[in-house]
């Protein structure tokens, strides 16, 4: 039987990870964010093992419709991305953002800023399915993120059997998840700039997205 590998994507921490990959590449913040994460991901699979195989590949995110006012732009440029991963059958999980009050650690003041919501709690619950309902052998989460320890606990005493692991992008490696993990991989900022969609991707529809010039 093939291994069958799931990979679970933190979107923004993905992203954010991007703009850190063309910066030492000198581009400019360019040339890295229209990012081909199914290729990447199946990059991976002969470093895994000799039998793995795609599964299902899960995008999780946000839209920051709260700051369309200020920088329409943004929203559109995500949503065409998001469409250029489901059309090589990567499966998007959207959250939302939520205003709340935050404190700063040097003024002491309270101000309004709005936060990424849910998208912890859907990358723990993916994974919680996909290991108690069998759908794969192999879960590799592509994220920096220690929140998502707790989910890795419970996974494992869920399933032991199943292999869970890291992707940690650029500059977000974190030793902790690498001590929980069954096995941990990191991403380069080469990895970025080599697994670009072309600029003009045809979709199964016929249209026709071109990558916008920030990315």
């Amino acid at each position: 039987m093939p291994n069958r590998v799931t990979f679970l994507i933190d979107g923004f921490n993905l992203y954010h990870s991007a703009r850190d990959a063309s910066d030492a590449l000198k581009l400019n913040r360019k040339g890295t964010k229209w990012l081909n994460i199914r290729s990447v991901c199946e990059s991976f699979l002969p470093q895994i093992s000799g039998d793995a195989i795609l599964c299902e590949v899960h995008y999780f995110s946000a839209l920051a419709t709260h700051i369309e006012a200020r920088h329409p732009d943004v929203t559109t440029r995500h949503r065409l991305f998001i469409s250029c991963l489901e059309n090589t059958g990567v499966i998007p999980h959207l959250g939302r953002f939520q205003k709340g009050p935050i404190k700063c650690k040097h003024c002491k003041k309270i101000f309004a800023r709005y936060e990424e919501k849910e998208t912890d709690v859907a990358i723990a619950s993916a994974l919680l399915e996909s290991v108690a309902m069998n759908k794969c052998d192999t879960v590799l989460i592509m994220t920096g993120d220690t929140d998502l320890a707790p989910a890795l606990r419970a996974a494992k005493r869920v399933d032991p059997k199943k292999v869970i692991g890291f992707i940690f992008p650029y500059k977000r490696k974190n030793k902790a998840l690498a001590r929980l993990a069954d096995l941990s991989y990191n991403l380069r900022p080469e990895t970025y700039r080599e697994h670009q969609f072309d600029k003009e991707v045809t979709l199964r529809s016929g249209i026709v997205l071109i990558k916008p010039d920030e990315w």
